[in-house]
């Protein structure tokens, strides 16, 4: 059967459904990255949700709409992330049976994040889309109601109740920029953002490496794959419904590259002290990738999860000071003789440069027997400081190879 998308009073109702079972996130505006864009930026900050990401909305409010004997039926989902345990979470709080089918590769702590939450987790297949497959067949089997997690109408309702809390504390915000994955957030926020004020543009994100929606939509044909930083947003198939609403209702759609969406999370961290995820911080990433485009206007954008693994996010912030400068590996031909070190070490000293970690190669160099490549990595307070200890070591004789992330 043909699914009907909700109107704004499907949205209202879902508002009203949900209050007070998930948080209604502060949308607040960044006065640094305000300044950055020369613009009005507003974040909504659906990391603080308890399960910290949106699909909350979505979650319960379909679960809110089974009735009694399909409650005690139970439910199944596929999800490797977020929806997994927002339906998780809210199934155990009204009672429903929860099975989730996670792919194998599925990291073990989102696993044991999900059956915290008293949810039954099956391992199958590699992919999402053969999880997905296993639980359309244990739908059927064993008589269980499916969430989808966004193309289902009162899903998609659900996620559309971020639109008006955003509207109803700035009624004057006049764009909004949303991540796409599957393509439910963006469909509920845009239905109920051009219901409240039809001039609003809606600009849509997906990550460079999954041009799904936008292929379908636009008639484009971009490669989709890779390891994205942004996984929750790495859909390759949309949902039917929600590329329908998207072409209806979506201004624009928008790729954003990986460097931008780390630069983005990174800045979170130290502007905004909050961690979000890839997927999460891609609308963001978007408006600083283009400036020009936003200057002067009244933006805003959600912060849609903040799941994000912690030692990933330890590589995301490092990385950030490499870009930056204020963390360089040097690679120094050197002879290898008595003092070299030394006078490699007062270098660093002089231009208040740390040493973090220093490695000789003798062997594998093809620089002559005698001579070493001493590989030093360093940080400084900023990147004039690492500029000035190249150049003082090149005219001290040393020859300086400084190592590019990208």
């Amino acid at each position: 059967m043909a699914m009907t998308p909700p109107t704004i009073d499907d949205i209202r109702a879902a508002a009203a459904r949900i209050e007070g079972a998930v948080v209604k996130t502060p949308l607040l505006r960044s006065r640094v990255l305000s300044d950055m864009v020369e613009a009005e930026i507003w974040l909504k900050f659906e990391n603080l949700q308890f399960t910290a990401a949106y699909k909350e909305r979505g979650a319960l409010n379909k679960l809110l709409h089974l009735n009694e004997e399909e409650r005690q039926r139970g439910v199944i989902a596929a999800s490797a992330g977020n929806h997994a345990q927002a339906v998780a979470y809210h199934g155990r709080r009204l009672g429903i049976p929860v099975t989730i089918v996670m792919p194998n590769p599925t990291p073990s702590v989102k696993v044991t994040q999900t059956e915290s939450h008293g949810a039954r987790v099956l391992l199958h297949g590699q992919t999402y889309d053969e999880a997905y497959a296993k639980a359309r067949e244990l739908e059927a089997e064993r008589d269980l109601v499916f969430v989808h997690p966004f193309d289902d109408p009162q899903v998609i309702a659900g996620a559309g109740t971020i639109a008006l809390e955003m509207l109803e504390a700035v009624p004057s915000l006049d764009t909004l920029v949303v991540p796409i994955g599957g393509g439910g957030l963006i469909s509920g926020t845009a239905i109920a953002a051009k219901s409240v004020n039809p001039r609003i543009e809606v600009i849509g994100v997906e990550a460079e490496l999954y041009p799904s929606m936008k292929n379908v939509v636009e008639g484009q044909h971009g490669a989709i794959g890779g390891d994205t930083l942004a996984e929750g947003i790495a859909v390759k198939e949309p949902g039917e419904l929600t590329r329908a609403i998207i072409k209806d209702k979506v201004d624009s759609i928008d790729l954003v590259a990986e460097r931008d969406i780390e630069h983005a999370v990174a800045l979170l961290v130290s502007i905004e002290k909050s961690v979000v995820e890839g997927a999460g911080a891609a609308g963001l990433a978007n408006i600083l990738a283009d400036p020009d485009r936003f200057r002067g206007r009244t933006v805003g954008t959600i912060l849609c999860g903040g799941n994000i693994d912690t030692h990933l996010l330890a590589n995301v912030l490092v990385r950030e000071l490499v870009r930056a400068g204020r963390i360089a590996r040097l690679k120094i031909a050197a002879h290898d003789r008595p003092g070299a070190l030394a006078a490699i070490t007062a270098k660093c000293a002089e231009c208040g440069v740390n040493i973090i970690e220093v490695n000789h190669h003798r062997i594998f160099t093809r620089l002559p027997a005698k001579d070493t490549v001493i590989e030093v990595e360093c940080e400084a307070r900023d990147s004039r400081a690492i500029d000035t200890l190249v150049r003082r070591l090149e005219e001290a004789g040393f020859d300086v190879d400084r190592a590019a992330l990208d």
